[in-house]
């Protein structure tokens, strides 16, 4: 049986099985960002020392029953400083994408249904803020918010969202264009429905795939940008245990005791590795099922 054949008998939850059952490399990366993802929500309960409690005569310990990571220069327990930083750079990733993802949606979709002079207006500016790079971004927007702000998860998550929401936005509108030559938004049109009504009951639900590909691609890479601002200097302050803080933090101990940059270094590659395995089965099945599509 073909697999075409296959999605039409069974529905999305079967050909959901059959991708992952199909490519082993997808089912492996969903299994590791699940439990990453599990770990760092519940990373409270599962860490064995206060990650932020120095204790500097146990400093610099390797590896042992007591300490499984060894400690870092202040003493601290490694082991439970990467599980913690976990929790920090999910929240902030998800959160920071999420808010992304809602204001590029309602911009890129108002502009590609809208049109005109709005749609015009709305891109110039879209692009302009894609034309510079991530970093930059990110950097001018923390400093614009100045130093008291420093440090303050919600300016991070502000800052994750004002990178994305352009791209986001771009992506949405080009949905946008799309649908809106379907013949049922036409039909709502003639029903006389406002603009607002017509992207809500209309153009989001129809275009929910390719929201849902771009939120797990922006989120896979979202913790390099977290981790990025922490070693430079500009994302969370000490002592909170981020991991591209806690890398900054010991680079000059990579040497003596190298555990102390590879783990939250291991951490980070493994979190944005599955994240992008994950996407990219991900948009293997929603992409068939845009195809698919009963509207």
């Amino acid at each position: 049986m073909s697999e075409a054949a296959l999605i039409g008998r069974s529905g999305t939850g079967r050909h959901i099985a059959y991708v992952l059952r199909s490519n082993p490399v997808t089912a492996l990366a969903a299994s590791g960002t699940l439990l990453l993802v599990l770990v760092a929500v519940f990373a409270p309960a599962l860490v064995p020392y206060d990650p932020v409690a120095s204790n500097v005569p146990h400093a610099l310990e390797p590896p042992s029953r007591a300490h499984w990571a060894g400690t870092d220069q202040l003493g601290r327990d490694i082991f439970s400083r990467v599980i913690n930083g976990g929790h920090i750079v999910i929240l902030l990733a998800l959160s920071g994408t999420a808010l992304g993802l809602v204001l590029g949606a309602i911009l890129g979709l108002l502009s590609g249904y809208i049109g005109g002079w709005f749609d015009n207006i709305l891109q110039r500016i879209l692009e302009a803020l894609i034309s510079i790079p991530f970093l930059v971004l990110a950097l001018m927007a923390i400093a614009a918010a100045g130093p008291e702000a420093a440090g303050d998860p919600v300016l991070i998550v502000l800052v994750i969202a004002l990178v994305y929401a352009p791209r986001i936005g771009r992506m949405a509108r080009s949905a946008a264009i799309d649908i809106a030559t379907r013949d049922f938004v036409t039909v709502a049109r003639l029903r006389g429905e406002s603009a607002w009504s017509v992207m809500r009951r209309e153009l989001l639900p129809n275009a929910t795939s390719v929201l849902l590909v771009e939120f797990a691609l922006r989120a896979g890479y979202a913790p390099v940008l977290i981790g990025s601002l922490g070693f430079l200097g500009f994302g969370m302050r000490p002592p909170t245990p981020e991991w591209g803080l806690m890398i900054s933090e010991n680079r000059a101990l990579i040497i003596i005791s190298p555990i102390c940059v590879l783990g939250p270094g291991l951490a980070l590659a493994s979190l944005v590795v599955g994240l992008n395995l994950f996407t990219e089965g991900l948009a293997r099945i929603l992409g068939r099922n845009v195809k698919l599509g009963t509207r």
